[in-house]
């Protein structure tokens, strides 16, 4: 039976895309170039956490495990986050390092999802990166055991007063368990909402030269 959200059931939600149209000869001749065209575009149209974006990763039993992180940089490497490496998702690319990105922009009815390998970046990238952050952002990547069971949330407040006294006034230096990731790409599809859900898909699949293969994929 379907559920009903409201007047409608969930089967009858439904968006006309409408406002794009993707071919391959419109697109960049490499994948990064073509995410840069869209990635201003995104930035132009004022979304919110623009650089929000789904990373999925697994376990080396092949388990699943997916949530939203926040994209920091990209170049012709690859995509770059930060995180705890003994969270959930860090011993998972521990175990496996490979992972998919997924940016969804509806306001302008695109994804672009980045199927990759994964490398932590120099312990530099992630120094110069910490520092950038606001003072409350380094202590708090001190604080939190993330991933952890913890005994409730006082405990986690007080944990953080005990950082804010033990960091007043000095330099608060990167913790040995914090940094970043760049997920260095061997596949990437750009898909183009269209009507009737005959979209537009364009994938670059990256070839043994270091090249990149552009094909259509049906929708």
């Amino acid at each position: 039976m379907a559920e009903s959200t409201g007047m409608h059931s969930i089967g009858e939600i439904r968006k006309e895309y409408m406002l794009e149209t993707l071919s391959k000869k419109e697109v960049a001749p490499d994948p990064i170039s073509q995410f840069g065209r869209w990635w201003e575009e995104a930035l132009r149209s004022g979304i919110e956490e623009v650089n929000a974006m789904t990373l999925a990763t697994a376990s080396g039993d092949g388990v699943p495990s997916a949530r939203i992180v926040l994209l920091k940089g990209y170049d012709s490497q690859g995509f770059l986050f930060f995180t705890n490496y003994g969270s959930f998702k860090g011993r998972q690319l521990l175990e496996n390092p490979r992972a998919c990105l997924v940016f969804f922009w509806k306001e302008l009815e695109r994804q672009v999802r980045i199927t990759g390998l994964v490398e932590k970046v120099s312990a530099q990238e992630s120094d110069d990166y910490y520092r950038s952050r606001p003072e409350g952002s380094r202590i708090g990547a001190w604080v939190s055991p993330q991933s952890q069971v913890i005994p409730d949330r006082n405990w986690l407040v007080e944990t953080e007063k005990q950082a804010e006294e033990k960091f007043s006034g000095k330099d608060i230096q990167r913790p040995p368990h914090w940094g970043g990731y760049r997920v260095k790409p061997v596949a990437v599809e750009f898909w183009q909402g269209r009507p009737n859900r005959l979209h537009d898909r364009i994938q670059y699949s990256l070839n043994g030269d270091a090249t990149w293969i552009i094909e259509r994929l049906a929708p």
